[in-house]
C-alpha cells in the first residue's frame, strides 16, 4: 500500500482548506457532532420533561416530535431541511447549517428520552420529599430531581456524541466538506490510492469514538463510585 498521497494531503483530511478557505474535514466534522449535540441537549431537555408532563397540551407535543423524529431516517431529514430551506426562508441554506440543524432536531428526540429515562430512573421518594419541603413542582424539578438525574445521564450523553460524531459523514450527501467528503474530493482528484485514503479516514473515525467511548466508560465507573458512596 502506497501512502504517499495520504501524507500530501493529510492535512486537508483532518481541517480542509483552513485558515485559506472554509473549515472541513475531521475538523469540520467534530465541530457538527459538538454543535449538534449542544443544539440537541436544550432541545431534549425540553422535549423529555415535555413527555413528563401530566398537562396533555404539553405531553402530546412532546410525544409527537419523539415518535416521527425516531422514526424518521436521519439521511431523509438532512434532505428535507436542504431542500425545505427555500421554502421557509426565502432562501438557500447553506450546506453546513442544514446539515447541523437536522443533527440537532434528530439527535434532540433521542436526548428527550435519554433525559426521560433519567427522570423516571430516580426513586419516587425524591419528587415528594421535595413537594413535602414547601417546593413547587418546577422547583422540585429544578433543583432536586434534574442535578440529580443529568449527573446519571453524562455516560448516555457522550454515547449519543460518538453516534452523532459517525452519522455526521451523511453531511456528505448534500455537499458539506467533512471528513467523508474530503476524503471523495482526495480521491477524485488525485485518481490513485483510493484504498489508502478511505483506510486513513476509517482509523480517523475510529481514534475519535474510542477516546470518546473510553472517556464513557470512565465515567461510568466514576458515577458507579459515586453513587455507591452516596448509599
Amino acid at each position: 500500500m502506497n501512502f504517499d498521497v495520504v501524507i500530501a494531503n493529510f492535512p486537508y483530511l483532518l481541517w480542509g482548506a483552513y485558515p485559506d478557505g472554509p473549515l472541513g474535514g475531521l475538523a469540520l466534522s467534530i465541530v457538527l457532532a459538538a454543535g449538534g449535540i449542544f443544539g440537541a441537549f436544550w432541545i431534549g431537555l425540553v422535549m423529555g420533561l415535555g413527555r413528563l408532563s401530566t398537562r396533555w397540551w404539553v405531553r402530546l407535543p412532546s410525544i409527537v416530535y419523539i415518535e416521527i423524529i425516531r422514526g424518521v431516517p436521519l439521511l431523509l431529514l438532512i434532505f428535507w431541511f436542504y431542500f425545505l430551506g427555500p421554502v421557509a426562508f426565502g432562501h438557500v441554506l447553506p450546506e453546513t447549517t442544514s446539515a447541523l440543524i437536522a443533527f440537532i432536531v434528530f439527535t434532540g428526540a433521542y436526548v428527550a428520552e435519554i433525559v426521560r429515562a433519567g427522570v423516571l430512573a430516580l426513586p419516587r421518594g425524591q419528587m415528594e420529599a421535595a413537594r413535602s419541603s414547601g417546593l413547587s413542582h418546577v422547583q422540585a424539578m429544578r433543583y432536586v430531581i434534574l442535578p440529580q438525574a443529568l449527573r446519571n445521564m453524562i455516560p448516555s450523553f457522550v454515547n449519543q456524541f460518538v453516534s452523532l460524531t459517525k452519522d455526521t459523514s451523511l453531511a456528505s450527501i448534500i455537499g458539506v466538506l467533512e471528513l467523508t467528503r474530503a476524503a471523495d474530493q482526495i480521491s477524485n482528484r488525485v485518481l490513485t490510492a483510493p484504498t489508502e485514503i478511505y483506510f486513513t479516514i476509517l482509523v480517523l473515525y475510529f481514534i475519535i469514538c474510542y477516546v470518546l467511548t473510553a472517556t464513557s466508560r470512565r465515567l461510568e465507573k466514576h458515577m458507579s463510585r459515586y453513587q455507591a458512596r452516596d448509599r
